[in-house]
């Protein structure tokens, strides 16, 4: 296997540093390449299109969205369609078994919408039943951590306020690949197999995601006809079929034969929210984020905390942008591990965390040439006030930014019987810390890691886009931002550019740094710049992943056209027409 091969792999090692610049100066000499116009790091042209574009993680799903769109369905209908047949195509991130957030702008309103389309906890399971288990931590798979799946409903939300096309039509592409089968793309056959050995021992999962005894290859045609009957059952009875009909009572008695607690109540009782974006400025562009329980707003608190910086003028890769970039990464998740949670169950002060005054005040904490080892949590003053990312624009200049997920790639192993779905595990999210902002507690959303993003400039439309990859996606989310602002990179080489990946700890919520945390730097960065930061007393190391995955459309207004992207960390696919 070759280093660009190896440079895919979500695999997480520490090497010794000499070695670490060998690979570095070494990846440089195999990822260079002349290129007529562009950056060498770019691995193709922006797409470039009048009518419609789609950008997802899987090139099926992204031909989907255009032959709903040239049916003349909007772009809320083709992402609805591309999302059920990700769910199909690419289990290994999502799927209907888990949460949807989404954030659309609808042009005859001029105005952007947020929607929060995640599930909350059973109302059976307490906070003394983890204590009573003798548990500190949510477990990763099985009943426990399994919340009502969110997805279905979002669907139809987003349908009932901005569809045009019948459901059936929707959702009739992802219905046909289920039963004719599919052939399964190169980074999700690795994924898929990765999957199987912590997956294959939780009830339903062998019978539907590993036929013949294991994962399906590159290649391969899979089919999975339990999806499409509940597909065709959605599709026909609406959202209420999966939450108050067959589906409902399936999955209910599925979770109390497992020893579950997610219950028919808990899914009959459960409800989106349309909720409202917040936003920050960032050197005339407007950025946007959904509220907690997501995480959206670390992203606008890196860039108000690096907004003061001229890094213009530092450039890319060095290491002065890479240090200051950091260091501000640093503090804002340290807020993220202490406030980021659901609101119905706290005063979360959103506003003053994305406040201009807040990251002035959180700025002057970082050290200009040395690493910090740790940060204080924030006090901000309270004012009233593995995953796919994908992005569809139409040709009314509607455009959806979309993300929807499992957590921990296939989700919980619990693949309720004959369903053809697995369930999501984002319940092992909750802090088990009486007292935290996101304590287990019933009914109560989980902190969630997936968030859309939208920019707006002069108030009208921009750029819609997403970064897939746990904690990877505030820090990719700001990055892709300055590499287009500051560093002056288009909407493909903003994507493909090398990332930053800054990691607290090991578990999901970050919520100790220690000792500084880990830097890794994607192959790319020049190895002196990686000596620079070490000795700036950075804990820098080599990862091959996971750098999370780009897609991403602009609007031009001027031309009135749109540029897609979509990187090559994934097997996604920008098109339009």
């Amino acid at each position: 296997m070759g280093f660009m091969q190896l440079h895919k792999l979500p695999l997480k090692i520490q090497v010794p540093f000499h070695l670490f610049l060998f690979l570095l100066l070494s990846s440089q000499n195999l990822m260079s390449a002349d290129r007529i116009t562009g950056k060498t790091f770019a691995t193709r042209s922006e797409v470039i299109a009048r009518h419609g574009m789609a950008a997802t993680s899987q090139p099926l799903a992204t031909q989907v969205a255009l032959d709903i769109l040239k049916k003349g369905g909007n772009a809320i209908d083709a992402a609805i369609a591309a999302n059920a047949l990700l769910g199909l195509v690419e289990p290994t991130g999502n799927g209907i078994g888990g949460d949807l957030f989404a954030i659309v702008w609808h042009n005859e309103s001029e105005k952007l919408y947020g929607l929060n389309a995640s599930g909350r906890s059973p109302r059976s399971l307490t906070l003394e039943e983890f204590k009573k288990r003798e548990l500190t931590k949510v477990p990763t798979h099985g009943p426990l951590p399994v919340s009502v799946p969110g997805c279905v409903d979002g669907w139809f939300e987003l349908h009932e306020k901005f569809g045009s096309l019948p459901m059936e039509q929707i959702l009739a592409p992802a219905i046909r690949y289920a039963r004719e089968g599919f052939p399964v793309s190169e980074l999700i056959a690795f994924y898929w197999n990765r999957s199987v050995p912590v997956q294959e021992e939780w009830p339903g999962f062998k019978e539907t995601y590993m036929p013949g005894g294991r994962a399906p290859r590159k290649g391969e045609i899979f089919k999975n006809p339990m999806l499409a009957d509940t597909l065709e059952k959605i599709a026909r009875g609406g959202r209420d079929v999966f939450y108050r009909g067959e589906i409902a009572r399936t999955i209910d008695a599925f979770m109390r034969r497992e020893g579950g607690f997610l219950s028919y109540q808990d899914l009959a009782s459960h409800t989106s929210d349309w909720v409202e974006p917040v936003s920050t400025d960032y050197r005339g562009y407007t950025v946007w984020e959904l509220p907690p329980n997501g995480q959206g707003i670390a992203a606008l608190q890196i860039l108000n905390i690096l907004e003061g910086y001229d890094l213009r003028s530092m450039g890319f890769g060095s290491k002065e942008y890479i240090h200051y970039f950091v260091e501000a990464k640093k503090l804002a998740f340290e807020d993220r591990a202490k406030f980021y949670a659901d609101p119905s169950f706290n005063d979360i002060p959103v506003k003053a965390l994305i406040s201009k005054k807040y990251a002035a005040e959180r700025r002057q904490l970082i050290d200009p040439i040395r690493a910090s080892k740790d940060y204080p949590p924030g006090d901000p003053v309270l004012e009233n006030g593995e995953t796919i990312y994908m992005t569809v624009a139409d040709k009314d200049r509607n455009m959806v930014s979309l993300i929807q997920s499992n957590y921990r790639g296939m989700g919980s192993g619990m693949c309720p019987t004959g369903l053809g779905f697995n369930l999501q595990d984002r319940g092992e999210l909750f802090n088990l810390e009486e007292g935290h902002f996101n304590s287990y507690a019933p009914g109560k959303r989980p902190f969630h890691t997936i968030i859309p993003a939208f920019v707006t400039k002069d108030g009208q439309p921009y750029m819609s886009f997403g970064v897939m990859g746990g904690a990877t996606q505030p820090q990719g989310h700001a990055q892709i931002i300055i590499n287009m602002v500051d560093f002056d990179m288009n909407l493909q080489e903003a994507g493909d550019a090398p990332r930053i990946l800054h990691s607290n700890s090991s578990q999901p919520t970050g919520e100790v740094m220690e000792d500084g945390g880990l830097l890794t730097l994607e192959t790319g960065f020049p190895y002196e710049t990686v000596r620079e930061l070490a000795l700036m007393r950075h804990k820098v190391g080599v990862s091959v992943g996971p750098y999370g995955g780009y897609q991403a459309i602009l609007y031009d207004s001027e031309n009135d056209v749109y540029y897609g992207a979509s990187e090559s960390r994934k097997d996604g696919h920008a098109a339009g027409y």
